[in-house]
């Protein structure tokens, strides 16, 4: 069996030509086609993102070029932050139509801007998802995000990386208190991709 398109979606402060989203590309290729986008925000070289609709049809164009020039059924998409909680939007737009499944690197529960609950979308949702989390991440607090997933009716799978940060990164003192290396982590967050995606059917 092929893989699925996988279309992931970049953060609100980095391209998708960054070293983490290059990084994260190449480890999901082995799992399936990747592409991945700019949002015009980014495109245009500003700061700040673009309203939520704006991106939220953008992440859509990519998807629709993206399918078209794969002419892939299996859609997944995945995202860090922001491109995450996107494609969570679109999912919900589309009404789960050929989007298999959605993998957030680092949901972003509460807003870094004014600390609001972003709960809405994740109760809307029917697509199964899996949250990739760091344990010290303040956007995604673990206590609040397992009290959304017990209300939730889309099927929901989390993943913890212990010490990690915004970017499911850990820092020296923890990784040298632990014995591992981020390569360790990077790895077993790709096999609970893996396994995650292997659960639902989506997999080669």
């Amino acid at each position: 069996m092929a893989g699925p398109l996988i279309l992931f979606a970049h953060g609100a402060g980095a391209p998708s030509a960054s070293g983490w989203m290059r990084g994260w590309a190449r480890r999901l290729a082995a799992l399936g086609a990747v592409e991945t986008f700019d949002y015009p925000y980014m495109r245009a070289g500003r700061k700040s993102p673009d309203r939520q609709p704006v991106l939220v049809a953008a992440h859509a164009a990519a998807l629709d070029e993206a399918r078209a020039r794969h002419g892939a059924a299996t859609v997944v998409l995945a995202g860090k932050s922001m491109g995450s909680r996107m494609g969570c939007h679109l999912a919900v737009d589309r009404g789960g139509a050929g989007i298999a499944a959605l993998i957030c690197f680092g949901y972003p529960l509460r807003s870094g801007a004014t600390g609001a609950l972003r709960d809405e979308v994740l109760r809307a949702l029917r697509t199964p998802i899996l949250f990739l989390e760091g344990s010290k991440d303040p956007l995604c607090p673990l206590g609040e995000l397992e009290k959304v997933r017990a209300q939730m009716t889309a099927p929901s799978t989390l993943f913890v990386v212990e010490g990690g940060n915004h970017s499911l990164e850990v820092g020296a003192r923890e990784l040298r208190a632990t014995g591992k290396t981020q390569a360790v982590w990077d790895e077993a967050v790709l096999a609970a991709v893996t396994g995650f995606l292997a659960e639902h059917g989506v997999t080669r």
